[in-house]
């Protein structure tokens, strides 16, 4: 008797795993949020998983206080909740566990899955802002027409519209004065969810008046206040998504961080995406990046102007800019060239911010600057030069 004692405590101390189906049903329900709907059901599926963790460890754990308290909370929790004993069951896999509705987080439980060649996730990034310039996901940066309501995005998961208007009598720039975005609804994650803002009314909440999604995670999808007004995040996490809005004087600006998996998840029939494929060519303004600049004096009379415009000439309109951007990138020659079209300085922030929003969202920093001589639609290293040079290679145009 003594060694058969012996071997079950033996047994018990080595073979016992209750400690396992708890950290594991903890590691299961962290992430669940008790005010959402599915709370119930994803706790339900955590508990059938620990109840089963208990069951197959009953034999070897029936000495085990640990145990026994374990199957008596199980059964109370489950009666509380109202949950079937039959139905489905939650992994039990902690290294396979994750918040669906997080996309870092499912990134990080693949690497755990045993698949040594997972890449990391790539992230793409698109921007406009101003005259508008445009920077695609490729990294080409254009300057276009495109008057009236424009698809930026249009894929499986998330549509983005920008309409924009001429800004200056005469001119073939325009600037943006709406953005709306639709999130489309994505399994438990999110209902479909759609925003809109336009000049001077950026709201800090989607068109129904929420500000975050339903379903899945509370953090999913959620709309963030930076600076009233004038300034709005929206963080999709359950597609690795950022959005940047703001306004600076009357016009709107965007820029995006989406994964790649994502942003080229779409149908044939939906190609026309400018921070895909860019403008159209018979929409673009500037000449493989080159921007035409406007000839001094032919500017427009300020009539009908909501405030007056000084005229700028290249030289103040230069150091104008080189207040703000020291880098005398493509975004240095936009901010040179809004001043010269529309004698609105607020264009100067404008480009600025785009240029702080790329340091923040682009994914390579060694990609942030983009530089004219590169031919515009590529990356360029330091390959700065003069202001009075790099001007010399850009096309005059006179603005009827």
């Amino acid at each position: 008797v003594p060694s058969v004692l012996c071997l079950g405590d033996c047994q018990l101390q080595t073979s016992c795993r209750i400690q396992k189906c708890t950290t594991d049903f903890v590691s299961l329900t962290s992430y669940l949020n008790s005010a959402l709907e599915s709370f119930d059901l994803e706790f339900c599926k955590a508990l059938r998983a620990y109840s089963a963790c208990t069951y197959r460890n009953s034999k070897v754990c029936r000495g085990n206080l640990d145990y026994h308290s374990a199957v008596l909370g199980i059964s109370d929790l489950m009666s509380q909740r109202n949950c079937s004993k039959d139905g489905p069951t939650s992994s039990t896999n902690p290294e396979l566990t994750h918040d669906p509705c997080n996309y870092s987080g499912h990134t990080e439980a693949r690497k755990h899955q045993g698949v040594e060649k997972t890449p990391p996730p790539t992230y793409l990034f698109c921007g406009l802002f101003g005259d508008p310039h445009l920077r695609t996901f490729k990294d080409h940066f254009q300057t276009c027409k495109v008057e009236g309501a424009w698809p930026l995005i249009d894929n499986n998961y998330l549509s983005v519209q920008v309409t924009n208007v001429p800004v200056v009598p005469g001119s073939s720039a325009t600037a943006t004065n709406k953005i709306t975005i639709i999130f489309k609804s994505y399994q438990d994650c999110t209902d479909q969810k759609v925003y809109q803002a336009v000049t001077d009314d950026l709201p800090a909440a989607f068109v129904d008046g929420t500000t975050s999604g339903t379903g899945g995670s509370i953090k999913s999808l959620q709309i963030v206040e930076k600076v009233g007004g004038k300034y709005v995040e929206m963080h999709a996490r359950y597609i690795g998504t950022t959005v940047f809005i703001r306004q600076l004087g009357h016009y709107l600006m965007l820029a995006i961080r989406m994964p790649q998996e994502f942003a080229m998840a779409y149908e044939e029939s939906q190609d026309l995406q400018l921070c895909v494929n860019g403008c159209p060519s018979s929409e673009r303004i500037d000449d493989s990046g080159h921007l035409p600049l406007p000839v001094m004096g032919q500017l427009l009379p300020q009539s009908g102007a909501a405030h007056p415009r000084s005229v700028y000439t290249l030289e103040t309109a230069t150091t104008k800019c080189h207040e703000k951007m020291l880098v005398k990138d493509i975004y240095f020659y936009s901010c040179v060239f809004d001043l010269l079209t529309t004698g609105d300085a607020n264009f100067t922030a404008a480009a600025h911010s785009a240029l702080q929003d790329v340091e923040a969202l682009h994914p390579r920093k060694e990609h942030w600057h983009i530089f004219p001589s590169s031919g515009g639609g590529g990356v360029g290293k330091d390959s700065e030069f003069s202001v009075g040079l790099g001007l010399v290679c850009l096309i005059l145009v006179v603005f009827l």
